[in-house]
């Protein structure tokens, strides 16, 4: 049996580094001295970076590989979700919790709703467009000002770090409408399949 080799390649490595930054980040949040807070900002602020450029570098020297593709999103996801997370633990606000549940609970929908496409629908994919685009740049901002800062209502970056957390929110409810709206045909069609065309995985 041959090993397994995964692709070594710079922006690969960098994917894999945003992964090994998430306990880092987790770590650091919890370490009992007053810089915690900007510490793990600092982490997440290195991870966010990462993910722009090993984007960047794949492109530019044409080192994009089907393993760097699947394990990107996956990145991204993980430690975002993992931030998400911390802040609600740090902040213990309900406030934060509404537009923290409604980012996770997007990235799990549109997960599944991308590898539903990819083997059913004529769409296989949908493009990565400018609302993507900034609604991941107004959701990295929101999570590293408010990881810097802590749970102080009366900060006023806290406040702008909530307003942008609900601003990424409302984006993220936008994209994935705009999957659904580019899905829905084919997901239509599929609420008619014969029971009997069912695949192993799927329930009565």
């Amino acid at each position: 049996m041959q090993p397994v080799r995964l692709p070594t390649t710079i922006p690969n490595i960098l994917t894999s580094l945003r992964i090994l930054l998430i306990p880092v980040m987790v770590v650091v949040a919890y370490l009992p001295i007053d810089s915690r807070y900007l510490m793990a900002a600092a982490v997440f602020t290195v991870a966010s970076i990462t993910d722009w450029l090993d984007g960047y570098l794949a492109r530019r020297w044409g080192e994009a590989t089907p393993f760097g593709a699947f394990l990107d999103p996956v990145a991204d996801k993980l430690i975002v979700a993992v931030a998400l997370v911390l802040l609600v633990e740090v902040h213990a606000s309900a406030i934060l919790v509404i537009p923290a549940l409604v980012i996770v609970a997007r990235e799990i929908a549109v997960s599944a709703l991308r590898e539903w496409m990819s083997i059913y629908s004529d769409r296989r994919s949908v493009a990565v467009n400018m609302l993507g685009k900034l609604k991941t740049s107004l959701q990295m901002v929101a999570i590293i000002v408010l990881l810097a800062n802590g749970p102080d209502l009366d900060n006023l970056f806290v406040k702008l770090g909530y307003v942008l957390l609900y601003i990424a929110a409302g984006l993220t409810l936008w994209s994935m409408y705009v999957y659904l709206r580019v899905a829905w045909p084919d997901l239509s069609r599929g609420m008619n399949v014969n029971p009997s065309d069912r695949g192993p995985d799927q329930g009565p």
